[in-house]
């Protein structure tokens, strides 16, 4: 899965897959926040669209490094 999403354009850390028990709470949550943490510093989705004409223009600014 993490070569297709690669071969698409996807950084492969956008997916995990973790194995947790129902009886492993703490464990749940530490894996969610760490997945969360990590998806975060990658930044928007490649595949998000802008919402706004703006958000657009802003997207484009951001990956032609405009200042």
């Amino acid at each position: 899965m993490k070569q297709l999403l690669e071969f698409s354009g996807i950084e492969p850390e956008r997916l995990t897959l973790k194995w947790v028990s129902s009886a492993e709470g703490p464990r749940f949550a530490k894996v969610v926040t760490e997945f969360v943490e990590k998806i975060r510093s990658l930044g928007p989705s490649p595949l998000r669209q802008p919402k706004t004409f703006e958000q657009a223009v802003d997207r484009v600014r951001e990956d032609r490094d405009f200042e």
